[in-house]
């Protein structure tokens, strides 16, 4: 993989933490896409990660040159800034594959976390090239399940309405799927709850850029939000959210916590919490993305009486968190992105 960042302190931060992953190699590091373009010359990459914003040639430009000339996997690096994250998703746009925050000194927990997300990136955007014939081992962090944050349901979900409530997870691939699925539903679909694995800040520019496309109203949750019809809300990012209800009202609480399935916010976490709160009135779905976070949740909405969808593999980006739900028999239904705005018109 080849890093692109003006910065030197950044270059060598990203180096240290991908280096520390036996399962990557970084090939170089340089200044900027020039300097990137000479090494590439020599050698292409597998991945790029990429700064957005450098003197001689911004980002998006050069992001737009791969697209156009060479593509492959290119990962955006950000700074935590409103406008920063508004680029950023733009890129998403062009045909970048995910985002990641630029490293920062923190506390030890804080660099151990962004290691294990920046590492998880990385890998899960190599996992988009499907012809790639050399596989590595790969280290396998410690991994909590959702029992971190809540006990398994009781199989004695509240059942005593009747409205419905949509659980949406995705990864890898999911911002421009979401964006897909969103603006195909009616503003009076039902309520949606939504994770979608992305860094802390850029989640609330994603919902804006989503509210100001769909028909339905699209924010970033806060802590005690009701779920209403005609809403998605997505959770911010660094917080688990989970479903919640009182009496007929579904309302969504935001938590700290360790990781779950090495992600904060978690899908399995979500989805947990729908199968205890909504269970039978409850859809769920797992979207594309790298890894299993959302499969064993899955199973748990539908043993708890809700409908599950998977998307299907040829309209995933990484189909890694849809193949494992399936391979759980924790889904009822493999639908492509059209298919899957239906069903929830359908079923709502």
């Amino acid at each position: 993989m080849l890093i692109v960042d003006d910065s030197a302190l950044v270059r060598q931060a990203l180096t240290d933490v991908l280096t520390s992953d036996p399962a990557i190699t970084v090939l170089g590091a340089a200044r900027d896409p020039f300097v990137a373009a000479e090494i590439m010359a020599k050698e292409a990459p597998d991945v790029i990660v990429l700064d957005v914003e450098m003197p001689r040639m911004d980002g998006i430009t050069f992001l737009h040159k791969i697209m156009s000339q060479h593509p492959l996997p290119v990962v955006m690096c950000s700074t935590l800034t409103e406008q920063g994250a508004e680029t950023t998703l733009k890129a998403l746009e062009y045909g970048a594959v995910e985002i990641i925050q630029k490293p920062k000194l923190g506390t030890k927990k804080f660099i151990e976390e962004s290691r294990i997300a920046i590492c998880d990136v990385v890998k899960a955007a190599c996992g988009v090239r499907v012809t790639r014939n050399i596989r590595k081992t790969m280290v396998v962090e410690k991994k909590l399940t959702a029992d971190a944050i809540l006990p398994p349901p009781d199989k004695k979900a509240m059942v005593q309405t009747t409205e419905r409530v949509v659980a949406i997870g995705a990864s890898t691939g999911g911002t421009e799927a979401l964006k897909d699925v969103l603006e195909s539903l009616p503003p009076d679909c039902s309520g949606i709850v939504i994770v979608q694995h992305m860094p802390e800040g850029f989640t609330r520019a994603f919902a804006d850029r989503l509210d100001r496309l769909c028909r339905i109203h699209v924010r970033e949750a806060q802590d005690g939000d009701s779920v209403l019809r005609g809403q998605a809300l997505i959770a911010p990012g660094n917080r688990h959210m989970l479903l919640k209800r009182s009496g007929a009202r579904y309302y969504v609480e935001l938590k700290d916590g360790p990781l779950v399935c090495r992600h904060r916010p978690s899908v399995d976490v979500l989805f947990r919490s729908t199968a205890r709160y909504a269970g039978k009135n409850a859809v769920g779905i797992i979207m594309t993305g790298m890894g299993d976070d959302g499969a064993k949740g899955m199973l748990e909405m539908k043993n708890a009486g809700a409908y599950t969808i998977a998307q299907d593999e040829q309209s995933c980006v990484v189909f890694g968190m849809p193949k494992e739900a399936i391979k759980l028999n924790g889904v009822d239904k493999v639908a492509g992105l059209a298919e899957i705005g239906q069903q929830i018109v359908k079923l709502g």
